[in-house]
């Protein structure tokens, strides 16, 4: 597979007719590399590569055909309908996220405050400041690479958020928040998933928590009630089978109509509570 090329001449069409990765992906990663859309890519279909063409497309493909994503290959992925900026400093955005962004602006009142913990690409964060420019948004991670994409990100939209660098509460100033979200790491330590897939590429501290996958919730849901304005919320992605005991942490801590909701595929996929 390392070897697979694409010989100069060949046309767009050809190269379409029979890829090495699935279709989708071929269209995206030729569209990517010729800059043409997928219309484009129909309309041209008999111009034939250059050289220079056909190596920058073997050479993609071979990413792919590697495992690499598809998202950091081009280096951005699509998130509640707008594109973000996508490196391997980052987690890829994922649809059944974009849950929590509508829960969190559900519940936020007109000119409230948000705070997103973890916020890596910054794709929810930017995604509420996005849909409700009225509010103030806060987003912290304790990574300068993932902070430095989602300021891109921001940029990109025209977001106005406030960037602060800090691992979860420790370098936060006391303030107070109508709404708190992150989705945190939650995979298990030796969870085998992380050796496969697209997670193999992801950043591991943001993917697991090397312990029961329960430690970042624990210190968010017991750190909330300092920042949560009266009758604030405090919404967490978590794990497939995590939603009984991350419900109970939240009730333990004082946290009122606690529940979850599912995500696409019917998992629930996160819980909150309110204070």
């Amino acid at each position: 597979m390392q070897q697979f090329s694409i010989a100069p001449g060949t046309t767009i069409g050809a190269v379409l007719k029979t890829p090495p990765i699935e279709p989708l992906e071929a269209r995206i990663l030729l569209g990517h590399a010729l800059q043409l859309s997928r219309v484009q890519l129909i309309t041209q279909s008999e111009r034939s590569l250059t050289g220079g063409e056909a190596h920058a497309v073997s050479s993609l493909f071979r990413r792919r055909l590697k495992g690499e994503p598809i998202a950091y290959i081009v280096g951005e992925r699509e998130f509640f309908g707008l594109p973000f900026f996508t490196t391997p400093a980052v987690l890829i955005p994922r649809p059944d996220t974009e849950l929590l962004v509508e829960l969190a602006l559900d519940r936020l009142p007109q000119g409230g405050r948000v705070l997103d913990m973890g916020t890596g690409s910054g794709a929810i964060a930017v995604s509420i400041a996005h849909a409700r420019p009225d509010a103030e948004v806060t987003a912290l991670d304790a990574s300068d690479a993932a902070l430095d994409v989602a300021q891109r990100n921001a940029a990109r939209h025209g977001a106005r958020i406030s960037f602060v660098r800090s691992n979860w509460f420790e370098s936060l100033a006391p303030e107070r928040f109508d709404v708190i979200v992150s989705n945190p790491p939650y995979i298990v330590e030796n969870d085998p998933h992380l050796a496969q897939g697209d997670l193999r590429f992801e950043p591991v501290d943001a993917l697991t928590d090397h312990a029961d996958g329960l430690s970042a919730l624990r210190i968010i849901i017991q750190g909330a009630p300092g920042y949560l304005a009266p009758g604030g919320w405090l919404l967490m992605e978590h794990g497939y089978d995590q939603a009984p005991a991350v419900q109970e942490l939240l009730s333990s801590h004082g946290f009122h109509a606690v529940q979850s909701w599912k995500d696409l595929a019917g998992i629930e996929r996160v819980s909150g509570g309110c204070r």
